[in-house]
């Protein structure tokens, strides 16, 4: 039996655990299998008590185009790892199917992550495309290259945007309903100034920038850190954080029955290069 790639690499120092996505040759897109990996980076770094801060970020030009689409790595046929209480979903058909793999494998995940104890720092260069926004948000800091963008183009798809639907927390309404309706890159100096990145750098020297701050987070009481983050999670639950997500996840799984229905495909028969043609004849992207 052949050994699983090595999707996600890990290394500590100084207290800060690196988290990198490492299929760069595929724009660090998200097939199940690096999202588990993810998954085990993100356990080991929070049972090691000598890590006091997590970064995550993306080896390559990207940080990441989102969910796999189409590479010869997609693995949505092949059984998984749950986390959750969920069943398996390879042997199901209908609606059933991509809800179950996908109430585990991404807005279960993200939520679980998006609750992990320790300080997260999202590095971000290049695209952060639908499935890319859903791990930067779940990250506490956001800290861009100056050549670093944010996108949510699935209404292509006759999506109402991706699983994990922080849109409308991490950006003003209107602003929010422009990334999805539009699905139009929104440039990292854009995004700092609605406070969804917290600094943006040269991408030369973004790494050393995000080292520094995490060097500083270091120095903090640990269990304070934890509080801190249960405390903001705690608020943006009040304001009904979960329960939009429950709901808007819901017309997402609509969205992808309807798909089958009408086209006989959960995402209107586009793969990752039709969307990737899509994205750059948008952008006025010439490559």
């Amino acid at each position: 039996m052949s050994e699983e790639p090595e999707f996600v690499t890990y290394n500590v120092t100084d207290g800060v655990a690196w988290v990198m996505l490492n299929r760069p040759q595929y724009s660090n897109a998200q097939n199940y299998r690096l999202l588990g990996q993810l998954d085990n980076a993100f356990k080991r770094a929070v049972n090691d008590d000598d890590v006091k801060v997590i970064v995550l970020g993306g080896e390559g030009k990207h940080f990441s185009a989102g969910h796999d689409i189409g590479t010869p790595e997609k693995d949505s046929h092949m059984p998984r790892n749950r986390v959750g209480l969920w069943w398996d979903h390879t042997n199901k058909g209908g609606a059933e199917r991509q809800y179950v793999l996908e109430q585990d494998g991404y807005l279960g995940l993200c939520r679980r992550w998006q609750e992990i104890p320790k300080p997260m720092i999202a590095m971000v260069q290049g695209a952060c495309i639908a499935g890319g926004l859903m791990l930067a948000w779940v990250c506490d800091l956001i800290i861009a290259s100056e050549d670093a963008f944010f996108q949510d183009p699935v209404l292509r798809m006759a999506q109402p945007g991706v699983e994990y639907f922080a849109h409308a927390f991490e950006l003003p309404p209107r602003v929010a309903r422009e990334l999805l309706l539009l699905g139009r890159r929104m440039p990292a100096a854009r995004a700092y100034q609605f406070g969804m990145v917290n600094e943006i750098h040269p991408r030369e020297t973004l790494r050393e920038e995000v080292a520094k701050i995490a060097a500083e987070l270091v120095e903090r009481d640990r269990f304070g850190m934890a509080l801190t983050k249960q405390a903001f999670n705690f608020v943006e639950d009040l304001r009904g954080k979960r329960q939009a997500m429950d709901g808007v996840f819901h017309m997402h799984h609509l969205a992808h029955a309807h798909n089958q229905l009408m086209t006989g495909h959960l995402v209107g028969g586009l793969d990752s290069k039709a969307m990737a043609a899509a994205n750059k004849k948008q952008a006025g992207d010439k490559e």
